[in-house]
């Protein structure tokens, strides 16, 4: 038996043994570890379910950030559960040196990533306990990115999209540190996370406001005024580039939301999906 399958094994137990003791404190939901693969590409996640009352249910599929895990998504199962929709975090395989994916940082790809939430999109369309038609897709950061591009490649089968302080700005940031592909090396370090020299080849052609136009179903941005990373004027300019957005902005807040910030965007995302329900 291989180390990854003694590792599977392990999270399979501890993920088992997590949704049983959630079960006793709330019998109408449950939590289960689900690996979804593309290609090559296996990723680990953790899906949580209304109680399944014959009727097919909407899933929010969830998108942490740069160096982030599924572990932050996990707030979204309590509310949006409660709303009858499915909840889906994950980790992106190469997306963080904590991804129990694939924690090889120096293989992380904005693309790759988009076409890891494209194969997870359509692993639940086709399951049989989910509304086809009510895929939610909502991301922070670079994941937000990453879901924006996702919607607008998935335009037909993405109901609608919630974006948390995208960073929408990583080609034009790292153009501007890298002028040209000769300036791009082997190696960067970000935060302390080493990146290979294809993050940037592949970030600098991509067009964010060209691509993200093709998406003309309802979004949602929420952004703190005071994020030092993320520009508000790319949030402002989305707004207008897309057909259908709005962006509500959380007075003193920055690049990652405390516990009273993150309610309030909560609250603004359970408003939200009430109204494209209706």
């Amino acid at each position: 038996m291989t180390t990854k399958h003694l590792l599977t094994i392990a999270i399979l137990f501890i993920s088992s043994l997590y949704a049983s003791a959630q079960d006793l404190n709330n019998s109408s939901t449950t939590k289960d570890t689900l690996w979804i693969d593309n290609g090559n590409r296996h990723i680990f996640g953790i899906v949580s379910k209304p109680h399944y009352q014959g009727k097919k249910q909407p899933v929010a599929i969830i998108s942490h950030g740069f160096n982030g895990t599924h572990d932050f998504g996990q707030s979204y199962f309590k509310p949006l559960n409660e709303m009858g929709y499915q909840v889906y975090v994950f980790d992106f395989p190469c997306g963080s040196t904590r991804s129990l994916s694939d924690n090889n940082t120096m293989n992380m790809s904005v693309l790759d990533e988009v076409n890891d939430l494209k194969a997870i999109t359509e692993y639940f369309r086709s399951q049989p306990d989910v509304d086809a038609d009510g895929i939610i897709l909502i991301g922070e950061s670079q994941g937000g990115l990453v879901s924006a591009l996702t919607s607008a490649e998935m335009a037909k089968k993405v109901k609608a999209a919630v974006l948390i302080y995208p960073a929408l700005c990583i080609p034009d940031n790292w153009n501007e540190r890298y002028p040209t592909e000769a300036d791009i090396p082997d190696t960067t370090m970000m935060w302390k996370v080493p990146l290979g020299r294809r993050y940037f080849l592949e970030a600098r052609k991509i067009d964010v406001f060209g691509t993200i136009k093709k998406y003309k179903r309802p979004v949602l941005i929420v952004q703190g005024d005071k994020d030092p990373v993320v520009s508000m004027d790319d949030s402002r300019r989305a707004v207008k580039t897309y057909k259908n957005a709005r962006l509500h902005v959380i007075p003193g807040a920055g690049h990652g939301f405390k516990p009273a910030e993150r309610e309030e965007a909560v609250e603004q995302i359970k408003k939200f999906l009430k109204e494209i329900e209706e």
